[in-house]
């Protein structure tokens, strides 16, 4: 069964408040599962958090970080985090009023020479990375430290 992450969890391993958090769910930016009031983000859902944080640190306002998400979803066809997990790395830009998504640099490259406004850009891919390297870094780290308190007190 894959992992889930509550809220609390999410908000110290992505960095946003709780109430961000809650309000990207009220208004269908990300949708987590439900048990019962509690809300459940499973690692794709904390991927997507990732990179709607990447682009709100941008300077995004969230109208167009949803149109972007729902473009990602069309291209990828499913979920950001099994798309971008695939091996190659994706890039987007865009003026703000384009959206790209390439995953050759050369590709970028083009993009960037012939563009005639500021682009902006992000690697989905590393953001993706960022997550699970942080969410695979902190199990073990955790149970080190439940391991240590349990050695001291039965000493």
């Amino acid at each position: 069964m894959e992992k889930q992450f509550s809220s609390a969890e999410v908000v110290k391993l992505t960095g946003i408040t709780l109430r961000q958090l809650q309000w990207w769910d009220e208004r269908g930016i990300v949708a987590p599962a439900r048990e019962g009031r509690r809300r459940l983000y499973s690692q794709d859902d904390l991927a997507e958090v990732a990179v709607i944080c990447a682009l709100r640190r941008k300077g995004f306002p969230l109208q167009r970080v949803r149109r972007i998400m729902r473009f990602l979803q069309k291209e990828f066809g499913g979920r950001l985090a099994n798309a971008v997990s695939s091996g190659s790395d994706y890039h987007l830009l865009t003026d703000g009023k384009r959206i790209y998504l390439e995953n050759s640099q050369r590709q970028v490259i083009d993009i960037l020479k012939n563009s005639r406004q500021p682009l902006l850009g992000i690697c989905l891919s590393d953001a993706v990375r960022e997550v699970k390297a942080e969410t695979f870094n902190r199990r073990p780290a955790q149970a080190q430290s439940l391991r240590r308190n349990g050695k001291r007190r039965s000493s």
